[in-house]
């Protein structure tokens, strides 16, 4: 198995303020109001999402947060697995932690709660399963750190085989990260999907803003192992990952020279993947302690000494899977147990890609035509694969481009914008049977058609004439609808082309008429 030796880090000189909240964008999935929290502002989801139904918690204990949700439909074919999505504005190649909470409170009048996928713009998150925290009363939630594409992101949930009812969710946020965290990972690859954070050695609640000036939560991990505040003597001012100053106020250690054992995190892990880890330490004594670091019995890095100034040490692809267990073993001759405050481990996700921009403006600019789009037109249109927009067929390989689009018979309204000339490597466009108006939009830029399918519309104008010159084009239909004018010529003698214009089109001239 490969391994990514780890790096030490020791602290890194990056001052940031705690006195203002962190540069986030906070939605109440399912409130109808604006609300402030804690000093902070939580938003109303409609600016964000199209489609669901807000829906009310009836519980007298939940924080406010929690006491809505956003539901939404589970479709009869499970096997369309539909995305639903939420987008909001975002800065271009920025980092941002991402985090979704979950609190079923029954909305779907189930005993246990839906089971889906949730989904970060084109990248596959993670299975949202809430039912072991739901039946001990808790909220779930779930952690990531990705990299903006584009100047939205878009966080989306979606069936998957083990859905039963209808897809929710309660809270979402978004968090500017600074450019120091995790700056090891390559963002234009990879995401990070949290597994565990803890503070060790604590237990008391959950370490948050304003402890943590990026709102990351740092759990309890040391329940039933009391361990007096340290932590006065320490000088840290913040590691590249500038965790909180409060997760070095305790510490797992033992008194004497002897192994400290730590079963962390404390779930298995998936089989065999890559992950981020993380382990930070801080000696406030003022005396050296020198120790060796093992994960599941593989060196991880060798006669480490803490100082009050403290290190992180870290790597950005470790293979594990199963149960973890980090041992810290005294080096030969030291005379001081080791210790440990806090750690970070997250799994590797490798990228899932995105569509051609230029596909993505051009759809948006068609669904922004429609009066009725399908629902599920929101975050990236072709990826994941299986949950692909409606309609949408995208070609495979590194550049995702749509090669075509069939909205038959979908009781469409609206135009048809001229903007579908972005769709350049569109092959077939497929719309008939609809309630499209407007005139026909010029296609002499999508040199790949191969048929277009308009018919039984309510189309006005010409014909373009510019169809004369797609060598490529095989089928074109247009019958029932109001065009007028001249029929081009062209296409009536185009060789190898099934052009249809009748019946219907009564103020359509024939050639030679």
């Amino acid at each position: 198995m490969f391994y990514m030796l780890p790096f030490l880090l020791t602290l890194s000189l990056i001052p940031l303020s705690l006195s203002q909240p962190p540069r986030a964008l906070l939605i109440d999935c399912g409130a109808t109001a604006a609300s402030v929290i804690d000093n902070r502002q939580w938003l109303p989801d409609a600016d964000f999402v199209s489609t669901g139904t807000s829906r009310n918690i009836t519980r007298t204990t939940l924080t406010p947060t929690l006491s809505t949700v956003r539901s939404f439909p589970l479709l009869d074919n499970i096997s369309l697995r539909r995305k639903f999505c939420y987008v909001v504005p975002v800065f271009r190649a920025a980092k941002y932690l991402v985090r979704t909470t979950y609190f079923y409170g029954g909305v779907n009048n189930q005993a246990s709660p839906p089971v889906f996928d949730q989904i970060v713009d084109g990248t596959f998150w993670s299975v949202v399963n809430t039912t072991e925290d739901y039946a001990n009363g808790t909220a779930s939630y779930y952690e990531g750190v990705f990299l903006a594409g584009g100047k939205s992101m878009s966080v989306c949930l979606a069936s998957n085989t083990y859905t039963e009812s209808d897809p929710f969710i309660s809270a979402l946020e978004f968090v500017l990260l600074a450019d120091s965290l995790y700056n090891s990972t390559d963002f234009g690859n990879f995401s990070l999907r949290l597994v565990a954070r803890h503070s060790f050695g604590y237990n008391g609640s959950i370490i948050r803003y304003p402890d943590d000036q990026f709102d990351r939560y740092w759990e309890p991990y040391g329940e039933n192992n009391p361990t007096p505040l340290k932590g006065e003597n320490v000088s840290i001012s913040g590691f590249w990952n500038l965790p909180p100053r409060k997760v070095f106020q305790t510490q797992f250690t033992v008194s004497q020279p002897q192994p400290l054992e730590l079963d962390w995190p404390p779930s298995p892990l998936d089989v065999s993947k890559y992950y981020y880890i993380a382990l930070y330490f801080a000696d406030d004594t003022g005396t050296s302690r020198v120790f060796n670091v093992t994960i599941n019995g593989i060196p991880y890095y060798s006669n480490l000494n803490v100082p009050q100034t403290g290190v992180a040490l870290f790597a950005n692809q470790w293979r594990l899977s199963g149960p973890t267990k980090i041992v810290l073993t005294p080096a030969l001759g030291s005379t001081l147990g080791p210790l440990i405050n806090g750690g970070e481990i997250f799994e590797v996700l490798p990228v899932g890609g995105r569509t051609h921009t230029r596909d993505v403006i051009g759809l948006n600019r068609l669904k922004d035509g429609f009066q009725n789009p399908p629902f599920d037109w929101n975050g990236d249109p072709c990826l994941p694969v299986e949950n692909a927009w409606t309609g949408i067929t995208c070609s495979n390989g590194t550049n995702i481009r749509v090669i075509g689009l069939n909205l038959t018979n979908m009781n469409l309204s609206g135009s048809l914008s001229p903007n579908i000339a972005n769709l350049t490597a569109l092959n077939d466009l497929w719309l008939g049977n609809n309630n499209l108006t407007g005139s026909i939009p010029d296609f002499s830029t999508l040199k790949m058609l191969k048929t277009i399918h308009l018919e039984d519309n309510e189309f006005n104008g010409p014909i373009p004439s510019s169809l004369e010159n797609n060598d490529r084009l095989r089928e074109l239909f247009l019958q029932n609808n109001n065009l007028s004018g001249q029929v081009p010529s062209g296409l009536t003698r185009k060789p190898g082309l099934n052009f249809r214009f009748s019946p219907g089109n009564p103020l359509l001239v024939p050639p030679g008429s």
